[in-house]
């Protein structure tokens, strides 16, 4: 939900109009909205680019992962490990561009940790995904775009942590 949203709804139920804070915080969002779109489409043009070069890092610095009883042993495993790169890429995308984690959390967040552990993936090695995906990903982006892009990321890693 954006903020946008997010103020309508609490004034409606609050049968009040919006406070002076509240619609200081949708100028701020619009204001962040240009930044917000490129983010978004920088890392969605560049999915592919993003996923090669976090699995690479992951498997670089995991190479268990990928050898023989490792969880992501065999092209099957490999490329559901790879799969999952791209959802939780699109959920940060989500996340950016409503200026909030509520659809990180509604859409990937629940259950994920539970969901892991029922197929035998550890968690701590998602995280170290999770961390290759973000580098790749913020590699990409100005400073000031990856200062605004950071904690979505940091929110999944905390979730799954």
């Amino acid at each position: 939900m954006t903020v946008i949203s997010q103020v309508i709804l609490q004034a409606d139920d609050e049968l009040r109009y919006p406070s002076s804070g509240e619609l200081e915080n949708i100028k701020d969002f619009l204001q962040t909205g240009v930044q917000r779109t490129r983010i978004a489409a920088t890392l969605a043009e560049n999915e592919k680019k993003i996923v090669q070069e976090a699995t690479k890092q992951l498997w670089q610095k995991r190479p268990d992962f990928i050898s023989p009883g490792g969880n992501a042993y065999g092209e099957r495993q490999r490329s559901l490990c790879i799969r999952d790169f791209g959802w939780y890429l699109r959920l940060i995308t989500y996340g950016v561009l409503a200026g909030d984690k509520e659809p990180i959390e509604k859409i990937g967040l629940i259950g994920v940790r539970e969901m892991y552990n029922s197929l035998g993936v550890p968690v701590t090695g998602m995280v170290e995904a999770m961390n290759s995906l973000k580098t790749a990903s913020l590699s990409l982006l100005s400073a000031e775009d990856a200062a605004q892009a950071a904690p979505y990321f940091d929110y999944i890693i905390q979730a799954m942590s």
